[in-house]
């Protein structure tokens, strides 16, 4: 019988992302500038487009690199190096316009992701690392596409498929991070209005519960998590608002029973800078909780789009992305910086232990 590998030894699928968006060339500029880091790699997409991608970025009067078209991801340890492996997900992909929003690619940039989650969920391969897709064109696709508003919530739902479970009994979160700061969300893509109601005592706690095992398995010791208020000054002792006081210290109370080092409710305009790394100073904190989307993740892309990293938490797989978007307005001309999504294969390859 032969055994089967372990995750550190499998390969990463990095999936296409949308073909209209910047995701094919960061993915082909990746490959060129970090051979080594991308050497367990494969893209998960379309064959023609990535060689497309290739020739887009190779510059003027520099020979592109050969595309390595494969079956299997086993495939990868016969390849030689200096070229860049690819897994046609289904059937080619017709070529798209640069910029534009299209069903056809947001189609195709779907498929991509649920093909690799499901090698991920059957042990095939060791992570994926999602190249960016545009949620309108996501959308446009249609069936069963249009019923996620991104990444995290098709994840999501293919898992819990995969357990035999609900989604709602596979709760996830999201997490951006980079060198110097980490963030995890009670909420993800609701308006603003709905992420208010959704700063409940479950849904704190929820959070802060994933997030503690989480990091604890990355850090090796329980992570110190600081958990953001909602209000100016985390309420002011009720002066701006009282979910400080109804909702989010019992969460945090409730937590601390389970064993994790959580604090606050901290005001939310400093709590950020004291969970920042920075050469020769400590941060006093592992990881921040924020209420809402745009509170934890203004801070991180403050730092700099370029390292930020976005990882799902509370997956059955491991699941990292650029901390960007598809940036239509320069896809296309050659010039997006690759520097995020270099990041989130570093970040997948330690998560499942592979090393730096």
């Amino acid at each position: 019988m032969t055994a089967t590998p372990a995750a550190h030894d499998l390969p990463i699928a990095i999936t296409l992302g949308d073909a209209a968006g910047i995701g094919p060339e960061i993915i082909a500029k990746a490959f060129m500038a970090e051979t080594a880091l991308l050497r367990p790699c494969f893209v998960a997409g379309d064959v023609a487009t990535m060689r497309r991608a290739l020739a887009l970025v190779a510059g003027s009067g520099a020979p592109a690199w050969p595309v390595a078209q494969i079956a299997h991801p086993s495939e990868l340890l016969q390849l030689p190096p200096r070229c860049l492996p690819v897994l046609q997900v289904g059937a080619p992909l017709s070529p798209v316009a640069t910029g534009q929003v299209s069903a056809v690619a947001g189609e195709f940039a779907g498929r991509c992701v649920a093909w690799a989650a499901k090698q991920a969920l059957q042990g095939q391969i060791a992570a994926l690392v999602t190249a960016p897709l545009h949620k309108e064109a996501l959308h446009a696709a249609g069936a069963p596409y249009n019923n996620y508003p991104g990444h995290t919530e098709m994840l999501q739902a293919l898992a819990a498929e995969h357990l035999h479970t609900t989604v709602a009994q596979l709760p996830v979160r999201m997490m951006l991070a980079n060198e110097e700061l980490r963030t995890v969300l009670v909420s993800i893509h609701l308006s603003l209005r709905q992420a208010l109601e959704a700063v409940t005592f479950d849904n704190v706690l929820q959070t802060l519960l994933i997030t503690h095992r989480a990091l604890q398995a990355v850090l090796g010791r329980a992570p110190r998590i600081a958990v953001a208020g909602l209000n100016p000054h985390a309420g002011e002792g009720g002066l701006f608002g009282d979910e400080e006081i109804r909702t989010i210290a019992p969460a945090i109370a409730a937590a601390r029973a389970q064993g994790c080092d959580a604090s606050g409710p901290w005001a939310p305009d400093t709590v950020f800078m004291r969970a920042r790394a920075r050469p020769g100073v400590a941060p006093e904190f592992d990881a921040v909780l924020a209420m809402y989307h745009d509170q934890g993740l203004i801070p991180v892309k403050y730092l700099g789009v370029e390292q930020g990293v976005n990882v799902t938490l509370g997956l059955p797989l491991v699941r990292t992305s650029p901390d960007h978007g598809t940036a239509f307005d320069i896809a296309g001309q050659g010039r997006a910086d690759p520097a995020s999504l270099i990041a989130a294969v570093r970040m997948a390859r330690q998560l499942v232990g592979q090393g730096t």
